[in-house]
């Protein structure tokens, strides 16, 4: 249980003491509870919305949108923000690149970013509020905790002393595909929106991975916390798109 009080001490805002200071190894196995702390987030939400649906839509999406950044802490938003000011500041140089990502500072590219994620993210829980369908919010969350999932097994850590160096060498990749493959077939289960909604994020992923790779030769804790925020972006938009041209029918729904 370790692993996940680490998981979950990490991603979220909740107030987690460990009795010691974790090991490599517990470490790296915290990455599998990563997608189990994603569902605990999107319950969360989905208990928001649930409670307070006689509330008016706008108001209801702005709180759902603090409560999805506060209980993350704005971790990834972060890794957004200084991931976008090293693409363009770093013009296309690897070392430059990594150099503005580690300044703490926030310039005007990585605001940017921050306010298209979450003008993208607030306008589909608009729509998926107009539209009754509260599903969404359980399973995004998880979608987005499993892209680093991904990445870690995939992609070169290109920071010798960052906090992910280590972590490949303790992860199981037969146990982490086995995640991957049955939490992804239990997304596509929910509908063809459901299907279309994991197809898109898993082509986001593999672009954002090739690009990643192109720019850096691998991947660093504030690109996998970027690669979280736009998978969620991404997912939720492509819900809120399909659900006007396709019918969703869940139990689910508010």
């Amino acid at each position: 249980m370790t692993s996940f009080w680490i998981a979950l001490q990490f991603l979220t805002t909740f107030p987690v003491k460990l009795k010691a200071m974790p090991s490599k190894q517990q470490n790296a196995r915290s990455l599998l509870f990563y997608p189990w702390v994603g569902l605990l987030i999107g319950l969360i939400l989905f208990g928001v919305a649930l409670v307070l649906h006689a509330i008016p839509i706008i108001l209801l999406s702005s709180l759902i949108l603090v409560v999805w950044i506060w209980l993350t802490g704005g971790l990834h938003l972060d890794g957004l923000a200084d991931t976008a000011d090293a693409w363009v500041g770093g013009f296309g140089d690897k070392e430059r690149t990594l150099s503005i990502m580690k300044d703490p500072s926030c310039g005007p590219i990585g605001v940017l970013s921050l306010i298209i994620i979450c003008l993208i993210k607030w306008s589909a829980i608009y729509v998926l509020l107009e539209q009754h369908v509260l599903l969404p919010f359980i399973i995004i969350p998880m979608l987005g905790r499993l892209t680093p999932l991904f990445l870690f097994i995939s992609t070169p850590y290109v920071r010798e002393k960052g906090l992910g160096s280590s972590i490949t060498e303790f992860l199981s990749k037969p146990l982490v595909l086995l995640l991957l493959v049955s939490e992804l077939f239990l997304g596509t289960m929910l509908s063809l929106i459901g299907f279309i909604s994991v197809v898109v994020a898993i082509f986001t992923v593999i672009y954002l991975r090739h690009k990643f790779i192109q720019r850096i030769g691998g991947i660093t804790g504030d690109t996998v916390g970027a690669s979280i925020e736009i998978i969620e972006a991404i997912a939720v938009m492509t819900f809120a798109i399909a659900i006007q041209y396709l019918d969703f029918q869940s139990y689910w729904l508010e």
